[in-house]
């Protein structure tokens, strides 16, 4: 079955193959997925270089932690892909982004401030867990409307650290 997933609004079309294959974009690879049972921790052997991830699902989109990189995922099969770009369908951010901890850690430095306009892709918290540093990037253009962490902070999975509202540049 193929699907379409979008990534930092980049297209990648997706086709699950038989025997732990996938190809994605016409390349093919072989595959090992297991979820490990420490919350929301994946591993991934793709042509035999292994990978660790943090997988957290909300709504209809799929935060993705990997090398200390947050990724915002969307995934459709290829039908329900094609009828939401024949209707036109915006896959824009509206209203609150609110950028949570995708796993416990302790905060490094928050580089936006609240009231600042930030563009999609900045840098709004830095993250230290698991002895990596992990960049938490914003989703969308707007204000920091809230940061409700500072550097030294112990944070828990799922806690609330920034929020972004819509906002029009400041000139």
């Amino acid at each position: 079955m193929k699907y379409i997933a979008t990534v930092n609004e980049q297209e990648i079309e997706i086709e699950v193959g038989q025997d732990r294959e996938i190809t994605v974009n016409g390349e093919r690879y072989d595959i090992d997925f297991h979820q490990l049972p420490d919350g929301g921790l994946v591993s991934l052997l793709l042509n035999n270089l292994s990978y660790e991830a943090v997988v957290e699902a909300r709504e209809d989109v799929w935060d993705v932690l990997l090398r200390g990189e947050l990724y915002s995922v969307t995934v459709q099969d290829e039908r329900a892909y094609r009828l939401a770009k024949a209707r036109g369908a915006d896959t824009t951010v509206h209203g609150e982004a609110v950028i949570k901890s995708p796993m416990p850690g302790i905060i490094i430095a928050a580089p936006a401030a609240e009231g600042s306009y930030v563009h999609k892709g900045d840098k709004i918290i830095i993250l230290e867990s698991m002895k990596m540093e992990n960049e938490l990037r914003s989703p969308r253009d707007g204000i920091v409307t809230r940061v409700q962490v500072k550097p030294g902070d112990g944070v828990e999975k799922g806690q609330v650290l920034a929020v972004i509202s819509d906002g029009a540049a400041k000139d």
